[in-house]
């Protein structure tokens, strides 16, 4: 396991960056986050994590183009790095083993 580990929220956006790909800026992070999960996400709060997970080498960020209205401003458009990749590979395969370790009598209510 890395030695940087992330939080839930830090997973999701990490997850949503793959998935929004070449397109992966806060607002639409933050849109598809919100979407997926069913529940409210601020803006400011996935800003913090991009640059969290950037610090941590897990994503690295470019300046996109101006929006083509007059006066669009650039974009910050995050990317996985490899390592980003390893900790979510990591992630998934911890989570994996500890629910394929329950047994299924844990799974098996009496008092329903």
């Amino acid at each position: 396991m890395s030695r940087d580990n992330i939080g839930e929220f830090e997973e999701l956006v990490l997850l949503t960056v793959g998935v929004l790909y070449d397109d992966a800026y806060a607002v639409a992070i933050t849109k598809e986050i919100s979407e997926q999960s069913g529940r409210a996400v601020n803006v400011s709060a996935v800003h913090k994590s991009l640059y969290r997970l950037e610090n941590k080498g897990m994503l690295k960020s470019r300046m996109g183009d101006p929006e083509s209205k007059r006066g669009g401003k650039r974009k910050r458009l995050f990317n996985i790095t490899p390592i980003g990749k390893k900790t979510l590979d990591e992630s998934i395969e911890l989570r994996n083993s500890l629910r394929n370790k329950i047994p299924d009598l844990a799974f098996k209510w009496d008092f329903i």
